[in-house]
């Protein structure tokens, strides 16, 4: 094999490609192609196999024992209805039984309901089973059709206390789109940013796909607009062709920038066979690290390039590396450029990969809105203020505006890498990094800055950027309030907490069951349990149930203190509600992200689509309205 990690890759590549042709070859001449020596091949060959059924008998011309990550890359390829009697035997055969979640994933994509709902039992469910988990049996149910089982679930993960995520979302609005509740796909898409949750590719496919194929198109130039200046995501597959439908129908305003994306770039061969023409792949990465299977003409294949591999082989940024790099005659694009980025392990040689690119002989590529963006976030996670600046004063110089999520994400990052100040100096600029910010974006930016305060322990000056915040008229929301409660309860400043609480009833903000049990388990923990039952008994006037945890903690800390009326009484009440309905294994809501009424909004607007006719009407958290 080649010396330098860029040739072996290089070679890696040939063979892989040479051995894609064969696993394509008509069925009539086809003979399983001669087992590869590396194994990293041999996994790339069953990943690249057309058909599950080539990607077995591939499988089976390997020596064994095979590694178990080919073992996996088989199942992922077996993962489907058709070929459910293969996948079974397969994960009956593993060197080591799958983890509960891996068998989850796999046969709910295979559609084994009774299967997968067993997996889904055996995942352990303390404290709370993995967001992924749900989001697979929400899934499962919703691709069947038992759209009431999937509201369920969703229901049940909330109450469960896991916090649905940008995958439990994606889920929710495929599901209501492809039902016909476009509206309401689209009113769940708006409400992600109040629930700090991403909005992806694949959210924006579907609403895309759906907007033009009803001929809306001013709810998908919207969409258009949301994508390149907030999200700056760049557009999949489906979002692309929705664009060019769009474009076609006279709707040319806002989609002058997506013109190049829209045609394929003519510098990239389809020959295989020639490691110099090395290619980007087309293939859209989505959130769940699926890649899309070419399943066009049997020889009119891309060149294999896989960017985590390719970023490996350039770890450290050696210049005879880099030397080899030079040869390939690699067609740079900004998409290309982009994923090699997200997968270098180290900022520096991300750095050192984004100073070379720009700098190719005959200036082929230049950098855009989405590299620099991309380049400024790995950055910022590094700490590394000087160069982060340096991009930014240079993008502003030539006149580029960044999105807005790179904004909040700068702020961010400079939470992990305790840059509070560099943090300060980004959020007072944002109006010339990104243009002028809405007063919602505003909010989510302060949201941003006080949690990255918060983790620098400057908890008294994100304290004064609230009240700052609010005499500029941008109130505040509950995941705010409870995620400076949560600081400040830590470093033990009660009196601040106690503030914090009359601020949240200055802004007529009613608080929620997650913000009660912030506030319970923080004065429990500071031994002043009396005023932690003041609490629950407030809590209990404003019809919100506590869950249980926060219940045991508050008895728990009464009986340490000799108050055994006390206890006897929270006793009796706890006894009542669970009579009632019982109590919550989680208060609803998390620290920074969601509260219990977004949660519940989200809810209401699921679950409302699908009820049947005179049924009882219930919250995420359970409870009856």
């Amino acid at each position: 094999m080649p010396g330098s990690r860029v040739a072996t890759y290089l070679h890696r590549a040939r063979l892989i490609d040479s051995l894609r042709l064969r696993l394509r070859s008509p069925s009539s001449s086809f003979s399983p192609p001669p087992p590869p020596d590396d194994p990293v091949v041999a996994l790339h060959g069953i990943r690249a196999a057309p058909t599950p059924a080539s990607a077995l008998a591939f499988f089976r011309t390997l020596p064994s024992p095979a590694p178990l990550p080919l073992f996996h890359a088989l199942a992922s390829r077996l993962a489907n209805p058709e070929s459910l009697p293969d996948l079974h035997s397969l994960l009956a055969s593993f060197p080591l039984p799958p983890p509960p979640l891996m068998r989850l994933r796999l046969l709910a994509a295979a559609g084994d309901h009774p299967a997968a709902l067993a997996a889904f039992a055996s995942v352990p469910a303390a404290p709370h089973r993995p967001a992924e988990a749900h989001n697979l049996v929400i899934h499962l149910h919703a691709a069947a059709g038992d759209h009431t089982a999937a509201v369920d679930a969703f229901g049940d993960m909330v109450r469960e206390g896991a916090l649905p995520n940008g995958r439990t979302y994606t889920v929710v609005v495929d599901h209501l789109a492809r039902a016909g509740f476009v509206d309401q796909a689209l009113e769940v898409f708006r409400l992600l940013p109040s629930l700090r949750a991403p909005r992806t590719t694949r959210q924006y496919n579907v609403l895309a796909e759906a907007l033009a194929s009803a001929g809306r198109f001013d709810q998908l130039r919207w969409l258009v607009r949301e994508i390149a200046a907030v999200d700056g995501i760049m557009p999949g597959q489906q979002t692309r062709a929705a664009i060019a439908a769009m474009r076609e129908a006279g709707h040319v305003e806002g989609t002058e920038d997506f013109v190049e994306e829209l045609s394929p770039d003519a510098r990239i061969p389809f020959a295989i066979g020639d490691a110099e023409a090395e290619g980007d792949s087309d293939e859209e990465e989505e959130e769940d690290g699926e890649k899309n299977m070419s399943r066009g003409k049997e020889t009119a294949l891309k060149p294999w390039l896989d960017p985590r591999e390719l970023a490996r082989a350039l770890d450290g940024w050696d210049p005879e590396e880099v030397a080899e790099l030079e040869a390939t005659g690699i067609v740079w694009t900004p998409r290309l450029v982009c994923k090699l980025l997200r997968a270098f392990r180290k900022p520096s040689t991300a750095w050192e990969f984004f100073c070379w690119v720009a700098c190719r002989p005959g200036g082929e590529f230049a950098h855009n809105r989405h590299t620099v963006a991309r380049m400024v976030t790995i950055l910022a996670r590094a700490g590394r203020v000087e160069l982060v600046e340096r991009l930014l004063a240079k993008v502003r110089a030539d006149g580029i505006l960044l999105p807005f999520a790179t904004v909040r994400l700068t702020i961010d990052f400079y939470g992990l890498s305790k840059k509070a100040d560099a943090a300060v100096r980004v959020f007072r600029e944002a109006d010339s990094i990104c243009g002028p910010v809405s007063r919602p974006n505003l909010a989510l930016l302060c949201s941003s800055l006080l949690r990255t305060m918060a983790k620098c322990g400057r908890g008294r000056d994100a304290t004064e950027l609230l009240e700052e915040m609010m005499t500029r008229g941008v109130l505040p929301d509950l995941q705010m309030f409870s995620g400076l409660m949560v600081h400040l309860a830590g470093a033990g400043d009660m009196k601040g907490v106690h503030r914090l609480f009359g601020m949240v009833r200055q802004c007529e903000l009613r608080p929620d069951g997650y913000m009660y049990a912030v506030l319970i388990r923080a004065y429990c923990k500071q031994e002043r349990a009396a005023l932690a039952l003041r609490l629950f008994d407030e809590m209990r006037s404003a019809g919100i149930v506590p869950d249980s945890p926060t219940m045991e903690l508050l008895v728990k800390s009464l009986w340490r203190e000799g108050k055994l009326r006390e206890v006897a009484l929270v006793e009796e009440r706890c006894e009542e509600m669970v009579a009632a309905g019982g109590l919550p294994g989680a208060a609803p809501g998390h620290v920074w992200t969601a509260s219990a009424a977004d949660l519940n909004k989200v809810y209401e607007i699921y679950s409302g689509c699908f009820r049947q006719p005179g049924a009882e009407h219930v919250t995420a958290d359970g409870a009856m309205v």
